[in-house]
């Protein structure tokens, strides 16, 4: 089940309870055109953008192949936030909100900005 305001494409698996998030968040685009992995418990805010393909700069009908997307377990992407093809995060990581996630992260951060960055280590709960 997928929130009416939002659009999700490709091939996304997803672990047990994120179901939920993509229920009741609107306005989300989750395109897996290279792959997504979201681990079980993770939760997302409304209007997350995970997107796992560009398009090719000579033909923008192609897409590029990138490495798939892979999101740890009891991870927490804050709304409006934005993660780009080939990112791995790992578990416990926290994503603030409206931030651009270009790059890995291992477990237990959290992290932010544009390009997202550490703000400090996650506690683990």
């Amino acid at each position: 089940m997928v929130h009416f305001a939002s659009r999700v494409t490709g091939d996304v698996k997803i672990g047990k309870n994120v179901w939920i998030s993509f229920a009741v968040n609107g306005g989300c685009y989750i395109q897996g055109l290279n792959k997504i992995f979201i681990g079980d418990d993770t939760i997302f805010g409304s209007g997350v953008k995970i997107i796992s393909a560009n398009h090719n700069q000579e033909n923008f009908s192609k897409m590029i192949y990138a490495e798939p997307i892979e999101i740890g377990k009891k991870c927490w992407i804050g709304a409006n936030a934005i993660i780009l093809a080939s990112v791995k995060l790992g578990d416990n990581v926290i994503v603030a909100a409206g931030s651009v996630v270009s790059k890995s992260f291992p477990d237990n951060l959290v992290i932010g900005g544009n390009p997202a960055k550490v703000i400090r280590p996650n506690k683990k709960t």
